[in-house]
Formats: C-alpha cells, sequence, structure tokens
C-alpha cells in the first residue's frame, strides 16, 4: 500500500508541540514499516532541503511542490482545489498530521490529526495573522472531507464533537508520546556542562514552552513574584524560562519588567532540544500553568525526567498527568504561588508524584502510539 504523509509542519526553522510529533510518530511509522510504501509530502518556493530531516530506506521518497506558499495554499489549495494532493503523490491513503491547506481527491483514504481546539476556545490568545488562518482553514469543513480523526486526547474528541459536530464514530483517540531520551540522567559530568552552559543557578523553578499567551507565562511570573515576597526560606531559587518566542508576548515581558524579584527571572530563548532533558533534570520544580492544552507534552517530559510537576486542572492536563502531579487553577496566581511552596517545602508530596511519575510515563512510547496509527492506515 502507498501511504502519505503531509511534512509541512517540519519545514518550521525551530521545533515544538506539532513538528516535533511529527518528526518522532514518522520515524517511529518508518522504523515499524517496512512492508508498505511511504511518501513525504511538502511544497516551498524556497530550497529548505536541509531543513528537512533525513529519512533513509528503500520504501520512502519525498516529494515536493515548488509553489510560494501562500498561493499554493490560499489559491490552488483553497480556491482552485488543485492539484489533489494524494494523486499528485499517486497513494492510497493520506494522512494530515496537523490542519492545514489540502485538497484531496474522494476516492483516498483520509486521516488527520487534531491537537487542540484552543483557537475556538480563546481566539483572544492569537494574532490576528493566526486568527485569519485558522478562519480559512475552515477546520469544520476541512473534518467534514476526511474520514478518520485522530483526536490526542479525550478532552480533545469532545471538542470536536461539542465545537465541530464532528461524528464520535468517525473519531479514533491516540494519545501522543515522548520521546525515549527523556528519563533521570546520573551523568554528572553532563549534567554540569548545560548547567554551566545556560549560567544556571543551584535551584530553580523551570517553565519550557512556546512564549505565547494560551501558556499563562505572565500569571507565573506574577505567582512567583508573590512566592518569593510571601514565603520565606526560598531566597535561594529563581525562575527559568524556556523557549521561543510565539506571538502577543507582550504581557510577558510587561510583567517581568514589573516583577519586585525581576533578577531571579531568566529567559533562555529556545534551546537545542538535546539540551531540553538536562535541564529537566537539573530543574528542582517544573510549572506548567497553561489555560489549555490538547495533550501537553512537557509536563510528561518533566515527569519521565524526575522533576515534581505543577500543572493546571484545565483541558486535557489532568487527563494526560492523572495523580502523578500536583494540579492547580491557572487562573489563581496565589494558589499557583502556594502550590509552589508547599511541593519545595515537603519532601512526601515530592517524593510521591516523582516517584509514580517515572513508571507512569512509560505509557507514552513512540512504539505504541505508531503502531496505532499504522493500523489505522492499513485498515
Amino acid at each position: 500500500m502507498k501511504i502519505g504523509i503531509d511534512i509541512r509542519t517540519l519545514m518550521d526553522a525551530e521545533y515544538s508541540g506539532v513538528p516535533e510529533y511529527t518528526l518522532n510518530l514518522i520515524k517511529e511509522i518508518l522504523r515499524l514499516d517496512s512492508n508498505n510504501e511511504y511518501k513525504l509530502f511538502y511544497n516551498s518556493f524556497a530550497d529548505l532541503e536541509d531543513r528537512i530531516p533525513k529519512f533513509e530506506g528503500n520504501n520512502i521518497e519525498i516529494v515536493k511542490t515548488n509553489y510560494p506558499n501562500k498561493i499554493f495554499n490560499y489559491g490552488f489549495q483553497k480556491i482552485l482545489g488543485w492539484p489533489k494532493i494524494d494523486k499528485f503523490m499517486d497513494v492510497d491513503v493520506f494522512f494530515l498530521p496537523h490542519m492545514n491547506f489540502a485538497s484531496l481527491s474522494k476516492d483516498v483514504k483520509k486521516i488527520i490529526a487534531i491537537h487542540d481546539l484552543s483557537f475556538l476556545h480563546y481566539p483572544d490568545f492569537f494574532s490576528l495573522r493566526k486568527n485569519i488562518w485558522h478562519k480559512m482553514v475552515n477546520i469544520k469543513k476541512l473534518l467534514g472531507n476526511f474520514d478518520k480523526v485522530v483526536a490526542v486526547s479525550e478532552n480533545t474528541k469532545k471538542d470536536l464533537i461539542e465545537l465541530c459536530d464532528v461524528d464520535p464514530g468517525k473519531i479514533k483517540v491516540i494519545y501522543s508520546a515522548i520521546e525515549k531520551n527523556y528519563k533521570k540522567i546520573e551523568d554528572q559530568e553532563k549534567l554540569t556542562k548545560i548547567k554551566n552552559k545556560y549560567n544556571l543557578p543551584d535551584k530553580f523553578i523551570l517553565f519550557l514552552a512556546t512564549l505565547e499567551p494560551r501558556k499563562n507565562v505572565d500569571g507565573l511570573i506574577q505567582a512567583f513574584d508573590i512566592f518569593q515576597k510571601k514565603y520565606s526560606g526560598f531566597e535561594s531559587y529563581e525562575l527559568i524560562i524556556v523557549g521561543g518566542k510565539g506571538w502577543k508576548g507582550r504581557k510577558i515581558f510587561e510583567a517581568w519588567q514589573k516583577a519586585r524579584h525581576k533578577e531571579k527571572i531568566k529567559f533562555l530563548g529556545y534551546i537545542k532540544r538535546g539540551d531540553k532533558k538536562y535541564i529537566y533534570n537539573l530543574a528542582s520544580l517544573f510549572v506548567y500553568p497553561s489555560f489549555y492544552e490538547g495533550f501537553g507534552f512537557p509536563p510528561l517530559e518533566a515527569m519521565a525526567s524526575g522533576a515534581p510537576v505543577i500543572t493546571s486542572n484545565s483541558s486535557s492536563l489532568p487527563e494526560v498527568v492523572k495523580d502523578n502531579a500536583v494540579l492547580i487553577n491557572p487562573y489563581d496566581i496565589n494558589e499557583i504561588s502556594e502550590a509552589i511552596c508547599q511541593t519545595l517545602s515537603n519532601d512526601n508530596i515530592r517524593k510521591r508524584i516523582s516517584g509514580s511519575a517515572l513508571k507512569y510515563v512509560e505509557n507514552f512510547s513512540w512504539e505504541k502510539t505508531a503502531r496505532e496509527y499504522i493500523n489505522l492506515f492499513l485498515y
């Protein structure tokens, strides 16, 4: 069977979230399945060959069109419905790992993965450009053209039914996963090297994700400020914020400028993917007070690395972390502050959630996830 996979998300210069999911999923699918033929599609007028990951194998082919993206997406795919990507690729199944403009023929088996519907819940969290893009994609119409819709959590499935009127029988829940390299690291030399590379303190609270309104980074900064002011004995702790700049980040840096303990808050920006596992290991605590997540990779990555986790009691996060993290109301900065204090000051809380988490995260393997997708492609 010939299976087409859209890899346009892998054209990004910096990977996080969906691009990381796409890369890990494809790598594992190709490792497991050597019987079927895989064709990987992207479009770019610019030469991005060096940016696209190298996929090697006798059953793998990269298929590329060379149009400017705006013309290809808005002109050809949306308005003209041409070219039919599956016909151009000559495939039996087409998988879209993230919503995008995609004109497909009626006779191809079509599968799409939906990671979250945050743009329908919270349009104010997105830039005007992002909201226009979401409106042009027209998620309800797009989903209506697909035979199967993968939801990355039960919460996302619920949103698909309630917000997009998707038939529940059309939805398959397949949890995403985390890479095996997120684990407890005993190599002190490597840990010290990363600590020195980023000039990290001995004790720090970590946040890691793209800096955008949905992640509630400004709320975390305010909570950390309260934590430093209200509770004694934690003067040596700093807040380390890791992640590339997304959109509408003004409030984040305004909160930082206003913070009384501004000198204890450090932004590292986007860091190499290979360095993340060490920073998780070095952290005293990982705090992820996101307002909304369709799945939520960072809390699981931190848990796998042995860091105690505080995260939100909203959207998919309680479903994904279960009782292996401390849950807080992301809208209550005093509650976040108190949870930080209690977790750092109570050995029993830290040991309980960290100990159970290390075993729990074994459920989220890319091999398990990839096998479910392969079965969906073939049957």
